[in-house]
């Protein structure tokens, strides 16, 4: 009986993580199809997951938490672009190069982080990048390239 709880609270334990869990897309077409089926902005990100420190400050105190996360899951389609400098991190070569095509649309100047509203068709609302907000700010700052 006892394993049978355990096996239960274990379930629900999994199911309750899944439910909060950040889905990144790699994928732009994707993205962009889910975006128009949910009529939501892309919130599209450059980061050098790796090395560039702002990067990991922003997924630190601001995508990996729960009120960005909960909030984002019916808000926005998150589209992640990396950019790991560490061999052990390396991309695929399709993903390496679909990201660098990406940059070259949107990230003209290289800026890392680099944060990009954008519409379901892909047109751009608005930029930004690292600042010293909280969840709620953040998303009140990506919010207002789409009002």
């Amino acid at each position: 009986m006892n394993s049978k709880i355990n096996l239960l609270a274990i379930v629900f334990l999994l199911g309750m993580a899944s439910t909060c869990a950040q889905e990144w897309h790699k994928d732009f077409k994707e993205a962009q199809q889910i975006a128009k089926d949910g009529h939501k902005p892309i919130i599209l990100v450059f980061q050098g997951s790796d090395w560039c420190a702002p990067c990991i400050k922003l997924d630190r105190e601001v995508w990996s938490t729960e009120e960005f996360k909960s909030y984002a899951k019916d808000h926005y389609v998150m589209l992640q672009v990396d950019f790991p400098r560490k061999k052990q991190n390396a991309l695929p070569k399709e993903q390496a190069e679909a990201n660098a095509k990406l940059a070259e649309k949107y990230n003209k100047n290289g800026i890392f982080p680099f944060v990009v509203v954008l519409d379901e068709q892909g047109k751009v609302k608005g930029e930004t990048s690292y600042k010293k907000m909280n969840p709620k700010e953040y998303m009140q700052l990506l919010d207002s390239f789409t009002e």
